[in-house]
């Protein structure tokens, strides 16, 4: 690398480091009206979504509590060039994570910076070593940043279906929890409570919430409808609605309980076998490249090593 990178380097970080400097000074941090009018008119629910004070994002608590307002903007930056703030929010809510918009967007910043600075490093070896050109090392530390924060959005989503699919595997159990109970005498609420403070999971917590709702104020349909609006998994719904008019209008609830837990072990046999009968094709893989050519080299090979021994 010649001297101009050199120089071309050192003035990046320069000028960064002044940029950073200018845009915190006391005359450019004027707090705008908003900010002065947020904490007497918001909710007290809604000042944890902006209050990021009390959460950290990454295994330097320190560094992290510096750079927070930087993050801070950085996250409602992001927030206006994506978009989609509904969305995010009802898939939180589906991979039960206890989190904001805004601290999604600033996890998505860090996933984006670490790339970023991944990239970096490695452009930064490339010049040293070979001089490469620097535009396409530009656009790879680019890439490198809207690469990290898609792959926290995609995640999120995984979060989303591995939940759904623990729930679905806790369904029946509890389903058969709540008929025997209220088989035992119970009535539907005495059996959700008796369930959510057994069981655990992702099922029971979410049962444990509606019941928390429903002492805070709102009724008890209202909560498990909640429930079924935060879910994405349709049995669970039905189910949640089943208990709903149970409870509403007083209908009898243990046989509806036992045969939604039928529906979902047969529902789940089915899938097994369609699972097994993807996997076969997968299965023959092997079978046809590894494990027949095997055998027939031992089937083959005594024969011709008797044929080159008996031939002149």
């Amino acid at each position: 690398m010649t001297f101009s990178w050199y120089g071309a380097l050192l003035g990046l970080l320069v000028g960064l480091g002044l940029t950073m400097a200018i845009f915190r000074l006391p005359v450019l941090r004027r707090p705008k009206l908003d900010d002065r009018l947020a904490p007497y008119i918001r909710e007290a629910s809604d000042r944890r979504v902006y209050d990021l004070s009390d959460r950290t994002f990454t295994p330097f608590p320190t560094l992290e509590r510096i750079l927070r307002p930087y993050l801070r903007s950085g996250g409602s930056m992001l927030e206006r060039v994506l978009g989609g703030g509904v969305v995010i929010r009802r898939r939180l809510q589906q991979a039960g994570l206890d989190m904001a918009v805004e601290e999604f967007r600033v996890e998505q910043l860090i996933w984006g910076a670490i790339g970023f600075a991944g990239a970096l490093a490695a452009s930064l070896l490339l010049l040293v070593s070979r001089g490469t050109n620097p535009i396409p090392l530009l656009i790879l530390c680019v890439a490198a940043f809207v690469i990290g924060v898609l792959l926290r959005d995609r995640r999120l989503v995984e979060q989303v279906k591995k939940r759904e699919v623990r729930m679905m595997a806790e369904f029946p159990t509890v389903a058969d929890m709540l008929a025997l109970s209220v088989t035992a005498g119970e009535g539907p609420v005495a059996a959700l409570e008796r369930v959510a403070n057994v069981s655990k999971g992702e099922l029971a917590r979410e049962f444990r919430f509606a019941l928390s709702e429903a002492r805070t104020g709102m009724t008890l349909v209202q909560a498990l409808e909640s429930v079924g609006d935060r879910t994405n998994v349709a049995i669970l719904a039905r189910f949640v609605d089943g208990i709903a008019i149970a409870v509403e209008r007083g209908t009898p609830l243990a046989d509806v309980l036992r045969a939604q837990a039928a529906d979902v072990r047969e529902a789940g046999k089915r899938e097994l076998i369609e699972a097994g009968g993807k996997k076969e094709i997968g299965m023959m893989v092997p079978i046809v490249f590894l494990v027949l050519p095997v055998t027939v080299l031992f089937a083959f090979f005594p024969g011709a090593i008797g044929l080159q021994m008996i031939s002149p």
